[in-house]
Parts: structure tokens; C-alpha cells; sequence
């Protein structure tokens, strides 16, 4: 299945977790410790919504830092910041599902504007299932996403620690492709 369907099959719950999970690999680009999105983590494993969803969403926004763009600065950290901005205050249809679809695409876009082996084709063609010359970070960051709603629509759901799990690994990659790329920077 495509990662386009997998989105249009997914109930709210699996659509707030894909939402979070590339948020949370995107986090190094905003600056923000590897635990600023846990009360978001543990609030979807504690059935948290509503109010107690916006409150820790809330939370999370101020502990990251604000971007100011300049001119001519890479369009990946201001995907990000988006991301967070957008997430709905209760993950509930139809917002939910707007948000992990854009999350989605920004996500895949992040990777691709930070790989130098990407051939710059639209990411929509690789949620798509056409991934032929795909780069290696893209091609990693979609397997992700499609693991993550596998692991939350099959036969017997997979818990939201083999997700969290997906999800860490994926910010060690992104994290490390930020540092190598500040280091060439200087």
C-alpha cells in the first residue's frame, strides 16, 4: 500500500501519531531537545485529548525556539516550525487528518531539500508510490512514515513504543545530516 493510502485509511489515533512522528524527527531543525515532544508522546498513549492535547501542544511550542527567517535561509526549518504551528488543538477529523497528510509532505520536503542526492522530483509522486531515483534520506524517510501507520493498522496494532522507536532513529539521522551540513557551513 501507498503512503497515500495508508493516510487515507488511518483512523484519528494513527493520524495523530503519523503527525507527531514526523514532527518529532523534524525537532532538530527547531533547536528543540529530543524530549520537547514527550508530553505529546505520552498524552496519545494516555488517550489524552482536548484540552490536555492543546495544553501540552502549547507547551511544546514555547519550549521551542521562535525561527526568524532571513533571506535566502534553506525553506527546511520554517517546514518544520510550520508543522508545529499547524498541529490542531484536538487531534480529531477532519483537522487531524489535514495536519498528518501536510506533515506528511513537509516532512518528505525537509528530507529532500536536505539531501544533495535528491533529484528534486515532487515528493507527491514518492507518497505516491514512484520512487524510482529516489535519494537515500527520502527514500529512508518514506519507509518511516509507511512503517509507522503499518505498525498502527495491522491485524494486532503495534504499540506506540515501536513507533517512538522509528521516530528516534529518523531525528538521529536528521540530526546528524544538520550537524554535517552546519560543519560545511563554516
Amino acid at each position: 500500500m501507498t503512503l497515500v493510502e495508508l493516510i487515507a485509511r488511518a483512523d484519528e489515533r494513527a493520524l495523530a501519531v503519523s503527525g507527531l512522528a514526523c514532527l518529532d524527527r523534524c525537532v532538530p531543525l527547531l533547536g528543540g531537545g529530543d524530549e520537547v515532544l514527550r508530553p505529546l508522546w505520552s498524552g496519545l498513549a494516555d488517550g489524552a485529548v482536548g484540552e490536555e492535547w492543546g495544553e501540552r501542544l502549547e507547551k511544546a511550542r514555547g519550549e521551542l525556539p521562535a525561527l526568524f527567517e532571513e533571506p535566502g535561509e534553506d525553506l527546511a526549518a520554517p517546514l518544520a516550525r510550520r508543522m508545529l504551528d499547524t498541529a490542531p488543538d484536538v487531534p480529531a477529523e477532519p483537522a487531524v487528518r489535514e495536519w498528518a497528510d501536510a506533515c506528511s509532505l513537509a516532512s518528505l520536503r525537509i528530507h529532500q531539500l536536505l539531501d544533495p542526492a535528491d533529484d528534486g522530483s515532487p515528493v507527491d509522486a514518492r507518497r505516491a508510490g514512484r520512487t524510482d531515483g529516489v535519494s537515500p534520506l527520502v527514500a529512508a524517510e518514506l519507509r518511516r512514515q509507511i512503517t509507522v501507520l503499518e505498525l498502527l493498522s495491522g491485524p494486532a496494532p503495534g504499540g506506540l513504543r515501536q513507533v517512538l522507536a522509528v521516530s528516534t532513529e529518523g531525528r538521529r539521522v536528521l540530526r546528524a545530516v544538520v550537524s554535517r551540513r552546519a560543519r560545511g557551513r563554516r
